[in-house]
């Protein structure tokens, strides 16, 4: 279904000056902004692609402690992409985004925003790297190749491919590994719980465990959002903790 070119733009290394980086909570994490996205997928695809919000709904409303609304929205986006013949392959994925503002109008506008630009950015990046599936990596591929690849042939000629970074000759690609995957290997990504983070708590690693810590007021003010990522209160601890690595089922 994809052209040689295509394919060839989708194989290269993500060009590190794309990735963005935001600290929270006192931990840092990478990820593209979504008009980046967008535009490669116009550049890679050649604008023969779309998406359709399949569900948007509100999850959790609280007040955080300086009386601003924090609102919770899950959406799930569904992304297809289409060939000369109008053949298509879609892809789905979920996406959660919280915002907080001092009135309920703004706070929802903003979550609902951002919890369909994570969907979106989810449902591509099964494309691979150029659409940031690296950075979702508990290791992420960090060999980039400074050699510029070729451009992408264009049916436009006003298209600005960006820039690609190729991997090094004779040198393959690391796998990338992939959200809860099998023989107990899964990983995690800090973008999973942007939610949490925009709170002001922490999720640190204990043992086995993803634990979240912080402002114990935030935290009972916050159950509903912590129980969206799949958190569970544990009675013995008496916090809320996430299993690092999910068992895939026998």
């Amino acid at each position: 279904m994809f052209s040689e070119n295509q394919l060839k733009a989708l194989s290269y290394n993500l060009d590190d000056s794309r990735v963005k980086s935001r600290d929270k909570a006192g931990m840092s994490f990478k990820y593209l902004e979504t008009y980046d996205v967008i535009n490669v997928a116009n550049t890679i695809f050649n604008y023969m692609w779309d998406y359709t919000i399949t569900r948007l709904e509100e999850v959790a409303r609280e007040t955080n402690q300086n009386g601003n609304h924090v609102i919770t929205y899950s959406a799930i986006v569904k992304v297809k992409i289409y060939d000369a013949q109008r053949n298509f392959i879609e892809r789905e994925d979920t996406g959660v985004g919280t915002g907080t503002a001092r009135t309920v109008g703004d706070a929802i506008d903003n979550a609902s925003k951002s919890a369909v630009s994570d969907s979106l950015k989810r449902s591509l990046r099964s494309f691979g790297g150029q659409f940031g599936n690296d950075l979702y990596s508990k290791t992420p591929t960090t060999n980039y190749s400074q050699q510029q690849a070729p451009q992408i042939a264009q049916q436009q000629s006003y298209q600005q491919p960006p820039q690609y970074n190729q991997p090094p000759n004779n040198q393959q690609t690391p796998p990338v590994q992939q959200s809860h995957n099998s023989n107990n290997q899964g990983i995690y990504s800090l973008q999973e719980y942007a939610s949490i983070l925009n709170l002001g708590l922490q999720i640190l690693e204990q043992g086995e465990n993803l634990v979240i810590v912080g402002d114990r007021s935030i935290i009972f003010n916050s159950k509903d959002t912590i129980k969206a990522c799949s958190f569970r209160w544990n009675n013995e601890t008496k916090s809320w903790i996430k299993p690092k690595y999910q068992q895939q089922a026998a």
